[in-house]
């Protein structure tokens, strides 16, 4: 997993302070932070550290690779120093994202817990740095004993490095918790396991090799796969396509340098030593045999670089994410939190950005250690709640985390093919559930155990397939930003033509040739429509951004089909001067504002588009007020130009008090913790704030809207990507524009600066 992350047009500006006078101590403000931003270096004052050891195992710091992660801390009680260990893809037999383990690690003598402790999480290097007995002279610490402890930038291992002013003994031992074969119950899964009666959970396996190493792994010699297939009419598809969960095995070693066996889980330095290097290697892989794994896995431990290269090309990576993009906020008392937000939450996304499967939106790979196997609302994935962390990728320009995303939908295109021409005999044609599995099914609880189907009993999303157009809407931005032909072959023109092709088979046409919504719902609110909004929404917005792709990259008939679909589509509901969720709707089963998709995600409303009040009349009448968790109301706020009302909603989004010690660990309001819905939704927000572009098309590259609804009295210093390959870095202080750099030059023609536009905020 090499990624090159650096981005071409990174402006180098010297930076006249001292900014490691900065870090750690509390949030950096005013001059210093705008100053300091130019270079992208300002996010060091945006460490977390703490002073004292932590209560609970679950007031832990993350960190990660883009894969792996470790959720670490010191414990007060036992003074030793834990970390789980998660990666992406560590899938169970039941389709449950688990932790791989955890490791303990202790020194002899102890160290003193209370006197100079302190644990920094240095954002710009990627790594968690432990100082016990730490005197503060001049401009240098001082420690008796200093831990490292960071995960490697660009391979599947964990390293840990101590270092003392007098030789202590070190030992690191592996605790587990799946130690046996045992029933599985309704409270191991809070959601899809329900109705699983007579599955079980399977334990670990501890191997023993020669060499002073502790090897686990679980391996999954059953699956709930063919279950579902069962259950969900599909029988004749079994074998057709490789079960996902059948023989994938994850788990990791642990070994060190002058490490003995101590015990079957545990290491210890075979002498008192001044410097102790421990490694966590890990692995999760589909394999024939557990030998294999054990190989391959031993592979890795050989092919891992020294620990000096390690540090640094891992601080390395972390400096460039960092030189990617920024938003800096200041100016009044509510910014520092609200940039400390943007800042761990787009930390929180890079962790665990680039594995093998996408975010979890109920905890991604941090959730509470307490129950490390179990999240609420279980393993599936939900689009909605899915959404928002890709969406706040595109503008912060990172791109490689969408990929495993995209990548999920299109390993589970084949298998969603399969199920749309078993159930409806529909050619060419595939839909995504709103919850669904990691291999393309709908769990087993939203579908009906028994169920004849072929649509769900779940009546919340029996219907709501709009993820799908949402997904192309995402999956053409990421083309216009890059202009990457070769996502927009391989990926974006594959996945999209087969979900418009449902769409386009599934629903009669009226009398008038156009295609008549029914039955259907708006969302998760309004489950009995006729003509959602969002549906038509939906594809106003995709039709002819897809029409707009090079013709190298679609086919004739494709072309021929997206047309004719655009002939057919009804108009946008809209009565007394208001857009509507539906032409026809009933009561209300959930919170959802469906009428304001039309503006987010689907931007036919806003900034720079016509009838602007009439969205933003809709905006003032929504029912359903929300600024947690999956609520929009910032990003919709921002994309009508309502400044002061995006400011006051992203104040109040980041005041929310976090679970435990770490700022981002966003409180559970309709998901779990930490919320990847609560974070990502203020990226967007800012983002949107910021900047807002429109689609590139043959008539031009489209303008790019700076400051459409940044709030007078808020500083910021920032770089955002936008269509077309462009960056725009500026910094805004005291209402006006002190420095702004667009690359490439020629697109400096395209921005319009809204900043005293009439009308807005």
């Amino acid at each position: 997993m090499r990624i090159n992350s650096s981005r071409p047009g990174i402006r180098r500006t010297v930076v006249l302070l001292a900014l490691a006078s900065l870090a750690g101590w509390g949030l950096g403000g005013g001059a210093v932070v705008a100053a300091a931003a130019q270079a992208g270096d300002g996010i060091a004052a945006y460490n977390v550290v703490w002073d004292s050891p932590s209560k609970s195992p679950d007031d832990f710091m993350p960190l990660g690779n883009g894969d792996i992660g470790v959720s670490a801390c010191v414990e007060e009680k036992s003074g030793e120093l834990v970390f789980y260990v998660s990666k992406t893809d560590a899938w169970d037999e039941n389709g449950r994202l688990c932790k791989v383990g955890c490791v303990r690690l202790s020194f002899d003598p102890a160290p003193v817990l209370t006197n100079g402790f302190r644990q920094e999480l240095k954002l710009r290097d990627g790594v968690i740095e432990f100082a016990y007995n730490e005197t503060a002279q001049s401009q240098t610490r001082n420690a008796d004993l200093r831990v490292r402890l960071w995960v490697d930038a660009d391979e599947p291992v964990i390293r840990v490095e101590a270092e003392s002013e007098t030789p202590v003994t070190c030992r690191a031992s592996v605790v587990l918790w799946r130690v046996s074969k045992e029933p599985f119950g309704d409270d191991d899964d809070s959601y899809s396991g329900k109705g699983l009666k007579g599955r079980v959970r399977l334990p670990d396996v501890v191997v023993t090799p020669s060499e002073p190493r502790v090897v686990w792994y679980h391996r999954n010699t059953e699956s709930i796969y063919a279950l579902s297939l069962t259950n969900q009419n599909l029988q004749a598809l079994e074998g057709r396509f490789a079960d996902p969960l059948l023989n994938h095995t994850f788990g990791a070693s642990l070994s060190g340098e002058g490490f003995v066996r101590e015990s079957e889980r545990g290491l210890k330095s075979a002498a008192p030593a001044k410097r102790h290097r421990l490694s966590v290697c890990v692995l999760a892989e589909r394999a024939a045999t557990p030998e294999f794994w054990l190989k391959h896995l031993e592979g890795i431990e050989k092919k891992a670089r020294s620990f000096e290269d390690s540090r640094q090309a891992t601080a390395a990576w972390w400096n460039a994410f960092w030189r990617r993009s920024w938003v800096l906020v200041d100016g009044k008392p509510e910014t520092a939190v609200v940039t400390r937000g943007y800042v761990l939450q787009r930390f929180m996304n890079a962790c665990a950005g680039r594995g093998r499967s996408p975010i979890k939106f109920n905890g991604s790979i941090f959730t509470p250690v307490s129950r490390p196997d179990w999240r609420a609302w279980g393993g599936a994935y939900w689009f909605q709640n899915t959404r928002p962390t890709y969406w706040a990728m595109l503008p912060a320009g990172d791109f490689e985390m969408l990929e495993p995303w995209f990548r999920m939908y299109l390993d589970a295109l084949p298998l969603s093919q399969a199920r749309v021409k078993t159930y409806y005999t529909f050619e060419n044609a595939a839909v995504f559930p709103e919850v669904m599995s990691f291999w393309g099914l709908p769990n087993n609880i939203c579908y009906g155990w028994g169920n004849k189907g072929p649509e769900l009993v779940n009546g919340y999303i029996k219907r709501d397939w709009n993820g799908g157009l949402e997904l192309i809407a995402v999956m053409l931005d990421r083309y216009d930003f890059t202009q990457d032909r070769e996502f927009a072959r391989t990926t974006l023109v594959p996945l999209a033509d087969p979900l418009l092709a449902f769409f386009d088979q599934y629903w009669k046409r009226d009398a008038n040739g156009r295609i008549r919504f029914v039955p259907s719902q708006a969302l998760e609110t309004y489950q009995a429509t006729i003509n959602p909004l969002p549906d038509i929404a939906g594809l106003w917005f995709v039709l002819p951004r897809l029409l707009e792709l090079p013709a190298a990259l679609t086919t004739e008939e494709q072309r021929k089909r997206w047309k004719r679909m655009l002939t057919e589509l009804p108009p946008l509901p809209i009565q007394d001067g208001r857009i509507m969720p539906a032409e026809v709707f009933g009561s209300a089963s959930n919170s959802e504002n469906p009428e304001l998709y039309c503006i987010y995600p689907f931007r036919l409303f806003g900034v720079g588009r016509e009838n602007l009040e009439l969205a933003r009349n809709t905006y003032k009448a929504r029912k359903n007020p929300k600024n947690v968790c999956w609520g929009q109301d910032e990003p919709q706020a921002a994309l009508l130009g309502l400044g002061e009302e995006a400011a006051r909603l992203v104040a109040g989004r980041v005041s929310q008090k976090a679970t435990s010690r770490f700022p981002a660990m966003w409180p559970a309001f309709l998901d779990y913790s930490p919320d990847q819905d609560h974070g990502n939704n203020l990226i967007i927000a800012l983002h949107f704030m910021l900047l807002q572009y429109d689609a590139p098309s043959a008539a031009g590259a489209g303008k790019i809207y700076l400051f459409p609804a940044w709030p007078k009295s808020w500083n910021v210093a920032f770089k955002l990507h936008a269509p077309m390959n462009t960056t725009v870095e500026g910094e805004l202080r005291d209402g006006k524009v002190v420095s702004l750099t667009v690359l490439p030059k020629s697109r400096e023609a395209d921005i319009v600066n809204l900043l005293n536009a009439e009308g807005l905020r």
